[in-house]
């Protein structure tokens, strides 16, 4: 097992998740341009929500990459797990919207699976990830996210 890649992919998709969240904080509603610039899918509803905004994705492949070298990683890597990372938060976000859930809501799996699979996958050759690798990352991710979001995992129904 490449645990120490594990560990490593696991700092950076925390980074590119929480580095938009940290924008926001700091510049409110200045730079926030939406993704999908407010256009609507064949459904009617958003494409992606106003909550996914470009300053968002920029502010993450930025932080990210810049972070990478810090923990042993090369830029480029930076770089793809946020790339990664963001293109997972966008697949949630369209598929919430299908599913007819708000902006900014939460939706158990949804949020976290593809935020952190995405990011392990576009790094499996390049880290040399099993399949056992990049489940264990998805896996503490999941969890992680599940406890700074303040679940209990008593109280899931499955």
């Amino acid at each position: 097992m490449q645990f120490l890649h594990i560990l490593q992919l696991l700092v950076l998709m925390a980074l590119a998740n929480g580095a938009p969240i940290v924008a926001k904080k700091i510049y409110g509603p200045r730079f926030s341009f939406p993704v999908d610039a407010d256009i609507s899918f064949f459904d009617r509803r958003p494409l992606f929500g106003s909550s996914k905004t470009i300053r968002g994705i920029f502010v993450s492949v930025l932080i990210t990459t810049a972070c990478a070298p810090l923990i042993g990683l090369d830029l480029t890597i930076g770089a793809i797990v946020a790339g990664a990372a963001m293109a997972g938060d966008l697949f949630s976000s369209f598929l919430k919207r299908r599913l007819n859930y708000p902006p900014s809501s939460r939706a158990l799996g949804l949020d976290q699976i593809p935020e952190s699979l995405f990011p392990m996958l576009a790094c499996r050759d390049a880290l040399s990830l099993t399949i056992a690798d990049i489940a264990l990352g998805v896996g503490i991710f999941f969890i992680g996210a599940l406890k700074r979001d303040g679940i209990k995992f008593d109280s899931l129904n499955f």
